[in-house]
């Protein structure tokens, strides 16, 4: 009974609950015991407990990943990747700087991680895209090297982003891990459609399918990242890789067929716009 009228009356640990001796003069013990007092310091200093966080995985975790990264691409494609502090990114995000660290434990993974998202992104934006007949190796390869083209905004602020990234690259092993695959899938892409048109006769004699898409695969980088800074137009770059599509499918039946004088060469005209 006397306990519950001390925690009643507030005379009672703070701590454990358990009441607290009787004071004498002075203010009334707030803990019943020396380790319960302790207790309570070193509580006081351990920070707060962080808010409740989705389940890792969690489609809710993901979307605030993704508007991170987004920010991230943001700030990349238009200050560069030395402006994107973890404070600028949750400004440009609209969330807390605490909530881009529970998601990201640093810089550079907030970093790595962004590249990642980028190449998933690209990838599925590209495939919603992609409406090439497959029996058609020109129309399919252009299509390829045209992602590399900014046609849009979506594909101007990638090209941005990652010119900002494999500067970052060259000195950054964790970066250059994601940006440079070993594996080198797009070349290998480009060399199996040329293969395949190769071997279905559709090709020029005598092509090396992997140094033909070497040479596409950097020179549509180069010529995309060209008419971003405004040194060639559009056009004028669609008509260099028709050109040099030309060139590798000048044994394409089907395609020279349509080409008035049977092609270049023999009084035709090439055929600049290209399928599509």
């Amino acid at each position: 009974m006397r306990d519950e009228k001390d925690r009643a009356t507030g005379r009672a640990c703070r701590m454990c609950g358990t009441a607290t001796a009787p004071a004498g003069r002075g203010r009334p013990a707030l803990y019943c015991s020396r380790s319960c007092q302790a207790k309570a310091y070193r509580r006081r200093k351990q920070p707060p407990a962080p808010p409740a966080a989705p389940p890792a995985g969690s489609a809710a975790q993901a979307r605030r990943r993704r508007q991170i990264a987004e920010a991230l691409w943001r700030i990349a494609a238009e200050r560069g990747l030395h402006a994107a502090s973890l404070r600028e990114v949750a400004t440009e995000a609209g969330v807390s700087l605490r909530a881009v660290q529970y998601h990201f434990r640093s810089k550079h993974q907030l970093l790595v991680d962004a590249l990642h998202l980028l190449h998933e992104e690209n990838e599925r934006i590209a495939r919603s895209r992609f409406r090439q007949d497959p029996a058609d190796p020109r129309a399919v390869l252009r299509a390829v090297l045209e992602e590399f083209l900014p046609l849009d905004a979506q594909r101007a602020t990638a090209l941005r982003v990652f010119a900002a990234y494999y500067a970052r690259s060259l000195t950054d092993p964790a970066l250059a891990a994601v940006f440079l695959a070993a594996e080198q899938p797009l070349e290998r892409l480009v060399a199996d459609l040329i293969g395949a048109a190769r071997d279905a006769g559709r090709t020029a004699p005598g092509l090396d399918p992997w140094r033909e898409a070497d040479l596409l695969v950097s020179g549509a980088i180069g010529l995309g990242g060209d008419v971003l800074h405004r040194r060639r137009s559009l056009e004028d770059v669609r008509r260099t890789l028709d050109y040099h599509l030309e060139r590798i499918f000048a044994g394409d039946r089907a395609h020279t067929a349509q080409v008035p004088g049977g092609g270049p060469g023999e009084g035709g005209q090439r055929d600049t716009a290209g399928p599509g």
